[in-house]
């Protein structure tokens, strides 16, 4: 994600509670991925846990993008 994509977020998400929500979640799956890519070898249950966050920060981040679309269109 682009830092003007990142400072829009923020700015927006003061007014949007949905937006808010999904850019917390996204920092937080954000932190749970590095944290498990730092390790060296990976379980089997932490390769799916890895996977399974990455997916949840993917559709999060695809619900960002429709509501900032909306913004963008509003502004036009």
């Amino acid at each position: 994600m682009e830092e003007k994509e990142r400072l829009l977020i923020v700015k927006l998400s003061e007014q949007n509670p949905e937006l808010k929500k999904l850019w917390d979640e996204h920092l937080d799956y954000e932190k749970k991925i590095k944290d498990l890519e730092r390790k060296l070898h990976l379980s089997p249950e932490e390769e799916i846990e890895k996977k399974r966050l990455q997916k949840l920060k993917l559709s999060g981040k695809d619900k960002m993008f429709e509501i900032l679309s909306k913004y963008r269109v509003e502004g036009n």
